[in-house]
């Protein structure tokens, strides 16, 4: 497998520490790591054994007859004369009787000179490294992070790249080695502990039940801050019928996407293959709610950027759920042509959202509703991103399986395409619009690794867009407003 970007988030300006911290640990603490790592590939190591047991029990049945074990020395002394001739010619077997020319240490030296600094040195540009080092070290307050999830054959990595528009600069500033194959990122500023009371945390969803929880702010970290659910869930799920009727809290299978409650910050939504929503309590890490709405697994999931109560899931069942996280009871259900991919609210009119599904298709729908206002037939494929602008109404952004990025103009929800372009990645897995700078994605794929673009660099969309008013949305002061205004209906 070549190494992939499975997906991909922002971090809004000012928000990193412009120094971060760095990992001591002490003795005990490196001890106490490795034994833990030692314990569960210990575990894992004895579920291999037992079934390479098995493969050797059947192959040692298969043995073959006495006649054909007496032919096999000899093929292998017929080869190893051949190998000996082929060698011969080389003169392997005499090689520690050649004589050796001892050489004078001061001819080997000759020319080389030794300056006492890097600054004396005409031949070294670059005097002083460690400075440079440190200026990258540094997170300034007009930079933006962008976590991806990078998974290659031997390893998976949360990377967080630094990005500056202005300085047009982009660079990995440091990773986290993951315990499994990344399927979301989530960022998020709440801890448990009351004393924090800012953090800057990036929550990961893997092929394992459990969420790891990571502090961005924390170089060459090996465990995470905390986290939600445990990864012996989905062996309690293959053991005995007694075994899996105790209670387990979290999910059993891959947590497949999250979303954080930017208005209740302590809870955190994870739709998961085991077909259930869970909305979790972040100042206890246990389970509050857990929603069972769907038939097959649950794939992409939003709360609502102004209404705190309300959120949106949707599953391989090929169906888009509302719920009132008040009532879990109530909710509305919307059915598509296919699985649903992705979903986005539309943050400038607040009734409405975005569906993508598996056979390419975008639909916008009005919560209050059952029929969409617009059906788009976007891609060729699956609609892996979709992507509404931060700042830009009605400026989307989707991509695909199909390998292409397409820009269109949902206003007044009439969709128009812009522009398209072949991203040359392979298959797309991933989008996200910067938080601070409207016409700045980012993407990831199967293949070379993270890409930036700026879409205004096109001519069309600098044309359609360029002129339309930039609109900021702040989620906390609009948040009392919209309840009123923009309240949603559940039925």
């Amino acid at each position: 497998m070549s190494s992939q970007l499975t997906c991909v988030g922002w971090v809004g300006r000012g928000v990193a520490k412009e120094t971060p911290d760095k990992v001591e640990l002490s003795p005990e603490e490196l001890q106490r790591i490795i034994a833990e790592t030692k314990a569960e590939l210990g575990e894992r190591a004895c579920g291999d054994d037992e079934e390479e047991d098995e493969g050797i029990a059947g192959e040692q049945e298969l043995s073959d007859s006495p006649a054909e074990d007496a032919q096999v020395p000899k093929d292998e002394n017929e080869e190893g004369r051949e190998e000996d001739d082929e060698l011969a010619e080389y003169g392997l077997d005499k090689y520690d009787d050649e004589d050796t020319v001892a050489s004078n240490l001061g001819d080997s030296l000759a020319g080389l000179t030794v300056y006492s600094s890097n600054a004396e040195d005409p031949y070294i540009t670059i005097k002083d490294t460690d400075q440079y080092e440190r200026e990258d070290f540094q997170i300034k307050p007009n930079d933006n992070l962008i976590l991806t999830g990078r998974a290659e054959k031997d390893c998976c990595n949360l990377e967080i790249y630094v990005y500056n528009s202005e300085e047009n600069s982009l660079y990995v500033h440091h990773d986290i080695l993951l315990p499994a194959y990344p399927l979301c990122v989530e960022w998020l500023n709440f801890d448990p502990n009351p004393t924090e009371t800012y953090v800057n945390y990036a929550a990961v969803g893997n092929m394992t039940p459990q969420i790891d929880v990571w502090d961005l702010d924390v170089v060459d970290c090996l465990e995470p801050a905390f986290s939600l659910g445990s990864k012996k869930a989905s062996k309690k799920k293959k053991k005995s019928k007694k075994a899996a009727a105790e209670p387990i809290e979290g999910h059993t299978d891959a947590v497949l996407d999250l979303s954080w409650n930017r208005l209740v910050r302590n809870i955190l939504a994870s739709g998961s293959a085991d077909e259930t929503v869970i909305l979790w309590d972040l100042s206890q890490c246990k389970p509050a709610t857990t929603l069972h709405r769907h038939t097959d697994k649950v794939q992409t999931l939003a709360f609502h950027p102004f209404e705190a109560q309300t959120l949106i899931s949707g599953s391989y069942d090929k169906t888009t759920v509302l719920y009132d996280c008040r009532s879990p009871d109530s909710c509305r259900t919307w059915r598509f042509s296919g699985q649903v991919e992705r979903l986005a609210w539309n943050h400038f009119s607040p009734c409405n959202f975005l569906a993508s599904t598996e056979d390419g298709f975008v639909y916008c729908l009005d919560a209050r509703s059952d029929k969409p206002l617009f059906t788009l037939k976007a891609h060729d494929e699956e609609v892996s991103g979709l992507v509404l602008s931060s700042q830009i109404k009605g400026c989307l952004v989707t991509s695909s399986s199909d390998k292409h990025v397409k820009v269109w103009d949902i206003l007044g929800n009439k969709p128009n395409l812009v522009h398209s372009r072949d991203m040359k990645m392979g298959v797309l897995f991933c989008a996200s619009c910067c938080p601070d700078l409207p016409f700045v994605y980012a993407f990831g794929g199967q293949r070379d690794g993270l890409r930036v673009w700026d879409i205004s660099d096109v001519a069309a969309v600098a044309e359609v867009f360029g002129s339309r008013e930039r609109l900021v949305v702040n989620t906390a002061s609009e948040a009392s407003s919209s309840a009123g205004s923009a309240d949603m209906e559940v039925s």
